[in-house]
């Protein structure tokens, strides 16, 4: 089945004194990109985490924001003296240089929250070994129901194309019905402006040449080939929705683009109105088209 590249799944995931909560968001992009965010040092780990996803996902802009809240020990709460006293020393400073002394029992109030006096509880460098396995578990559920998400919205999304496809299809039929009227309405068209010329002029058209001009009318104004093509497109189209294996989107691409050949192609050469309104009607559905499957993986 066709895949959507948005959606949103999120999990939750608890271990020896922490607790995980991911949140997975995708959006279109015509390549795999993952980005992480959250507590340190999971933001620094995107190619861990892009080996995870890439199980699931194959196409798309991949947002993870994980959150781990660890339990801290009464030993650990540990301020960082040396650096607060650093601190309050250059506001005091800074406050006497200016004449303004009464300010610093306001400024001191917001000391705490200064980078390096009161540092977050957890670990640098890479993912903790007790970590990491209720991480990726936790992960995995957030993408299984992305996935979900991601099948129902493809499942509307499938329906749609094949609905537009089936529009296209008797768009076509149409055109093929009225192409022989085309070189019949020319025939017609032709002979009356020879009569007129020969009525007005009194001169004598040979037979061979009018043959001629039609022929080269014919072979100029032919579009069976063109028919043929879209139509095979179509059949092709609705095989790779209906089936929807991987790189579906990127196959769908692909023959939206010939089928925008073809009808180019029919509309430029049929040289008729009606034939062009259908051409025209085709056009307009591909467009809806190409807007839609930007959207499938």
């Amino acid at each position: 089945m066709l895949l959507s590249m948005t959606g949103f799944g999120d999990a939750r995931g608890t271990g020896g004194g922490f607790r995980v909560s991911v949140e997975v968001r995708t959006v279109n992009n015509r390549h795999l990109k993952v980005t992480v965010r959250g507590t340190e040092p999971y933001g620094l780990l995107e190619s861990e985490f892009e080996k995870v996803v890439r199980r699931v996902i194959r196409r798309g802009s991949v947002l993870v924001h994980v959150r781990v809240e660890r339990t801290v020990a009464a030993t650990e709460l540990k301020l960082n003296v040396p650096v607060l006293t650093a601190y309050l020393a250059q506001l005091r400073d800074a406050c006497a240089a200016a004449g303004t002394p009464e300010l610093l029992a306001g400024l001191s109030a917001g000391v705490l929250s200064l980078p390096g006096i009161a540092p977050e509880a957890g670990h640098q460098g890479g993912p903790p070994d007790d970590e990491w396995p209720i991480v990726e578990e936790t992960l995995g559920n957030a993408l299984k129901k992305l996935d979900g998400v991601r099948q129902v919205e493809g499942k509307a999304m499938a329906d749609e194309l094949l609905k537009y496809n089936k529009q296209m299809v008797e768009e076509l039929g149409r055109v093929r019905e009225h192409l022989p009227r085309v070189m019949a309405d020319y025939r017609l068209r032709i002979l009356e402006r020879v009569r007129s010329a020969i009525g007005e002029a009194g001169v004598a058209v040979e037979q061979d040449h009018l043959i001629r001009e039609i022929a080269v009318f014919a072979d100029r104004t032919e579009v069976a080939e063109e028919v043929t093509r879209f139509a095979a497109h179509l059949e092709q189209f609705a095989e790779v929705v209906r089936v929807g294996a991987e790189g579906a989107g990127r196959r769908l691409e692909f023959v939206v683009q010939e089928m925008g050949r073809e009808a180019n192609t029919m509309g430029s050469k049929a040289g008729d109105t009606t034939v062009s309104r259908h051409v025209v009607e085709i056009k307009a559905t591909l467009e809806k088209i190409r807007e839609l499957i930007q959207n499938v993986e």
